[in-house]
């Protein structure tokens, strides 16, 4: 227990505290714009990234993954907010909570082997895409001083690593932010954007409440289409964090408690006046090249950008944006799969259209899920083709007992059922067929209809037939949905 616990939160402090340092200043702006896209004031946005990220660092499953208010979510709550206010808002957020935890009871965590790793690659870009074009406002119809500033942020994040010593003690982020804001200070250059330009920031803690709204079925009906809409996008959001995080750190974790986690944050955050929110892969990036590990850096984070908001507020608001535009564009770098673009000559074509259709469908909807989805399709209608091409039927005549032996070697279901009936000669004349179907499964009902389909049209040519071979599995689906052995087996045929 102790030994976990020290692994688990002390086993990395120094990296840790410093990367909730980066994570916290890269947080703020980005739950400012969250909160002006939602269209609520910023410190809705601000304390759901606090609350958030504390609680998640106790409940989730994912050490040294970030989660706070998302521009993901962020969209979702557009339409809700302008037609029945902030209230609905929290009342939907508190039941994005309960759905999540629920997710988590009826494991559907585990629905991620669903995901492909092309999707998963398909994803990732996406992601870096958009994280990239969301800096672009930023970068927009703005003097030279900015770009001269982003451009010596990135200088900064990737050369002072190669320092020696200080180099590999500091996160480069963390220089960059306060040697250009220091710069900023005291060039005091005009048409530099600020952090205190996106809105204004809280002065006081946040406090318990419950959402003001009539708690009877008509509530239920406004909230619940965007509490499942937030549940489904919020928790595929994090698991593909988790996935990516699991590789870059070449460590496991568990999803289904990952969606409890997340669902209990979201409940706690409703509770003190917060957005839903959801892991995040950009900061969650930012926090593992930054150094940190364990749940101490998510609490970090949690911590010090409450501190931040209500003690160095004067500070906190001079930052530049160019600064932290250079963060998140060396995100976008590092997030992107560099090396998916030389696969594309390597990889099976259906593995790039599933990769590019992902990416295509996330850019220009700007909804993961979507993305997600698309990509999952995709890849198993690539699977079932391709698995339905791996079925073969042999025929053999024995001119002795004038038998025309079909043997079936594969997997028989919707992909390959056609397949099955057109590699029989059914004018053929003989007097006995055996089908044997001892190297074949039969997995759906459509394999089903095809083999009564095959007998039947045998029958009809006044051969007799007989089918040999079916395994347990095969057997029982065989004998609950087939009707070939039915005493009025043409009549129920014609009936499907």
């Amino acid at each position: 227990m102790l030994s976990s616990i020290r692994t688990n939160w002390f086993s990395n402090i120094r990296g840790d505290l410093l990367a909730g340092i980066v994570v916290a200043l890269a947080l703020i702006p980005e739950a400012i714009a969250f909160s002006i896209i939602a269209g609520v004031d910023p410190k809705v946005g601000l304390y759901a990234s606090f609350c958030i990220s504390v609680v998640i660092a106790f409940v989730g499953s994912r050490a040294g993954m970030i989660s706070a208010a998302t521009g993901a979510m962020a969209l979702l709550m557009v339409t809700l907010v302008k037609e029945h206010g902030l209230e609905y808002l929290l009342a939907a957020t508190l039941l994005t909570g309960l759905l999540q935890i629920l997710a988590g009871y009826l494991k559907l965590g585990a629905l991620m082997r669903f995901v492909s790793r092309s999707v998963v690659t398909g994803f990732v870009n996406a992601l870096a895409i958009l994280i990239f074009m969301a800096q672009l406002p930023e970068l927009t119809n703005v003097t030279w001083h900015v770009y001269a500033m982003t451009a010596g942020g990135l200088g900064i994040i990737y050369l002072f690593p190669l320092i020696p010593l200080i180099g590999r003690i500091l996160p480069s982020p963390l220089i960059c932010i306060v040697v250009l804001t220091g710069l900023a200070m005291y060039l005091n250059i005009d048409g530099v954007r600020t952090v205190g330009d996106m809105g204004d920031l809280p002065d006081t803690l946040p406090i318990f409440l419950w959402p003001d709204v009539p708690l009877n079925f008509e509530t239920l009906m406004i909230i619940l289409p965007y509490a499942i809409a937030l549940t489904v996008v919020g928790l595929l959001e994090s698991m593909m964090t988790a996935t990516i995080v699991d590789d870059l750190t070449d460590t496991t974790s568990d999803r289904n408690r990952e969606c409890k986690g997340q669902g209990i944050a979201n409940i706690s955050s409703g509770l003190l006046g917060g957005m839903a929110g959801c892991a995040m892969i950009g900061q969650s990036i930012i926090n593992i090249k930054s150094g940190g590990r364990t749940r101490m850096s998510s609490l970090a984070a949690g911590v010090f950008l409450l501190l931040m908001v209500l003690v160095l507020d004067k500070w906190l608001v001079q930052i530049p944006m160019a600064a932290l535009v250079a963060v998140m564009i060396m995100v976008a770098i590092g997030t992107f799969s560099w090396g998916s673009i030389k696969n594309l000559k390597e990889h099976p074509l259906s593995t790039n259209i599933v990769m590019v259709v992902t990416v295509v469908v996330v850019v220009a909807t700007h909804n993961l899920a979507f993305g997600v989805l698309a990509g999952v399709l995709l890849a198993a209608l690539f699977f079932a083709n391709k698995v339905g091409q791996y079925m073969l039927i042999t025929p053999k005549y024995d001119e002795e007992t004038e038998t025309r032996t079909y043997t079936v070697v594969g997997q028989v279901f919707f992909t390959s059922s056609e397949k099955f009936i057109e590699s029989f000669d059914f004018k053929e004349a003989v007097e006995n067929v055996v089908i044997d179907v001892s190297r074949a499964h039969f997995w759906d009902i459509t394999a089903v209809a095809a083999l009564d389909k095959a007998v039947v049209k045998f029958r009809r040519e006044g051969a007799e037939v007989e089918v040999l071979g079916l395994n347990e599995a095969s057997a029982t689906i065989v004998d609950r949905f087939g009707v070939h052995d039915k005493p009025d087996a043409v009549e129920r045929l014609m009936a499907h």
